[in-house]
């Protein structure tokens, strides 16, 4: 099994940028697609980006395209979603989802296609 612990959340204004970090342990991540889901209150867990075990292969809904980007780093079995140009809208916990698959270039939208997540980390974004 693989554990995912996430980081980098935090309080910033409307406009400004956060670095979230996804680190996995017992497993080598290269083995798994990853994605990063966010809830925020009285709301369902959507999905915001995902990636492949490659790395080339990127998804992103659209409220986040061309202001969020995912990337990860095999040998440092870590995925980051930078974020940039926030917006009080995407406030939420931030999730982080593996799901172990032996195609290196598949990427997936779906929450219950993942079955390995972390605790979230909160993002809150002031107006």
């Amino acid at each position: 099994q693989v554990q995912l612990v996430e980081s980098g959340g935090g309080l910033v204004q409307a406009g400004g940028s956060l670095r979230l970090s996804c680190a996995a342990s017992g497993r080598a991540l290269v083995l798994y697609r990853v994605a990063w889901f966010r809830q925020a209150p009285g709301k369902e867990r959507d999905f915001v980006a995902a990636i492949s075990p490659s790395g080339g292969n990127v998804y992103y809904t659209d409220d986040v395209k061309g202001r969020f980007s995912i990337a990860r780093d095999n040998a440092k079995n870590t995925v980051a979603l930078q974020m940039i140009s926030l917006k009080p809208e995407d406030t939420a916990v931030y999730f982080c989802a593996a799901a172990w698959t032996l195609i290196i270039t598949e990427v997936g939208t779906e929450r219950d296609k993942y079955n390995y997540w972390g605790q979230g980390t909160q993002v809150t974004v002031s107006s």
